[in-house]
């Protein structure tokens, strides 16, 4: 391999290209999903990860260089979709939708957990699903979404956001507002720093299933759930009117993206459905998200969390050669076989093979690139963001294993 970093970036971009084509690069293209992995692997807390830019910023390096996968990139901050889509279109650029550590202090978020503050330093981000929104509201919603997530779901989620207009919210927008530029800076001179060395991300920003936001962030799952029983015809409403908000988002941020920029999409409620209601209630708003954003030049990538064997072939209804499928615990070997000429696949070991050994990290990646990287169109990573306790050695197993017998 070529040590100029000019170089490996090339080499790099070339390999993760190809595969999204679904074609065959070189090799297997490796995928960086290091979690709180990095952070403890250099000798820091999830406090310290999630609060502290620049140890975040060291963390990340130390992981990219030390390991050497094709991407590599920090998750010291997560998707916070109520705020982006509370101020969707009210600028000539999306607000910031990101909670980290710093964040989480100014505004309160009240589902979500942090290190060093409901949680002690070492422990992971929780994300707290509660019922925000009432059953009757629906109606509320779908009649001025706009309306209701920023009069509403926000003060009701955030706890510095309470009573709109006081002194108190209006100085925690200020400094919000501050904070996101320290974050956007942070961002952007990691990503140089990475860039230098011979790395870049694998994507440019998030987008989501609208039924998931409603379980997320509105309605809690178990409510959200019983609502398509109870309340169906206010459940799909819901969904379209998010759907549009959603689709929004996507051709604002496509404004300042190249063309092919990859957007992630997480999954959380597939694997709840049975394939009728999944293709009732959760599919329908999902594909039309996924399919507006290729219109606008954007490659979806979509994180089918679970199990969602029961469900791959709907992938098919997307358009060909346009979408990338991650997936957690669905069966690779069969999402290969349906998938295999239609959308990029991402997978692999699951997050328990980190904590064996090396040896037998070896033979499960030896066995999976057997079955699944002839033609291309495949990409390895950790079925999860690695846990803070994964052994390193491991890590490392995984890295060789990619290149031994991913070759082609």
């Amino acid at each position: 391999m070529a040590e100029d970093p000019e170089e490996l970036y090339r080499q790099r971009r070339e390999r993760i290209a190809r595969a999204v084509r679904l074609r065959e690069p070189d090799r297997v293209p490796v995928l960086e999903s290091h979690g709180y992995f990095a952070a403890r692997y250099a000798g820091m807390t999830c406090y310290d990860f999630l609060f502290d830019y620049e140890k975040a910023t060291r963390a990340t390096v130390k992981a990219a260089m030390d390991f050497g996968y094709d991407t590599a990139g920090s998750m010291n901050q997560l998707g916070a979709m109520p705020l982006t889509l509370a101020f969707i279109g009210e600028g000539e650029n999306l607000m910031p939708g990101w909670v980290n550590g710093p964040v989480h202090d100014i505004l309160g978020v009240r589902y979500a957990r942090f290190p060093g503050r409901e949680l002690p330093k070492d422990a992971p981000f929780q994300f707290i699903g509660e019922e925000y929104v009432k059953a009757e509201e629906y109606r509320d919603f779908i009649d001025d979404p706009r309306g209701f997530l920023a009069g509403k779901l926000l003060p009701r989620s955030l706890r510095s956001l309470e009573h709109l207009g006081s002194a108190r919210a209006m100085a925690a927008l200020h400094a919000w507002g501050m904070e996101c530029e320290r974050s956007a800076k942070a961002s952007a001179k990691l990503a140089g720093e990475l860039r230098s060395l011979g790395f870049g991300g694998l994507t440019s920003g998030i987008s989501y299933a609208p039924l998931d936001f409603i379980g997320d962030f509105m309605r809690d799952v178990k409510n959200v759930l019983l609502d398509c029983y109870r309340r169906p015809d206010e459940v799909k409403q819901a969904s379209e009117v998010l759907r549009d908000l959603i689709v929004e988002m996507g051709r604002i941020s496509a404004r300042t993206l190249s063309p092919g920029s990859i957007q992630f999409i997480p999954l959380h409620l597939n694997e709840y459905f049975s394939p009728a209601q999944y293709r009732e209630f959760y599919w329908p708003t999902l594909k039309e998200v996924v399919e507006e954003l290729i219109k606008v030049g954007i490659t979806p990538e979509v994180f089918y969390e679970g199990r969602h064997d029961a469900h791959l072939e709907t992938i098919l209804d997307l358009p060909k050669g346009k979408t990338i499928s991650r997936f957690e615990k669905t069966d690779l070997v069969k999402a290969k076989e349906v998938l295999g000429d239609h959308s990029c696949i991402i997978g692999g070991p699951p997050a328990s093979l980190f904590h064996s050994t090396p040896a037998k990290v070896d033979s499960y990646m030896k066995e999976l690139l057997a079955e699944v990287k002839q033609g291309g169109g495949f990409m390895v990573s950790p079925a999860v963001p690695l846990a803070a306790e994964a052994k390193p050695e491991c890590v490392k197993a995984f890295m060789n294993a990619a290149v031994r017998y991913g070759s082609y």
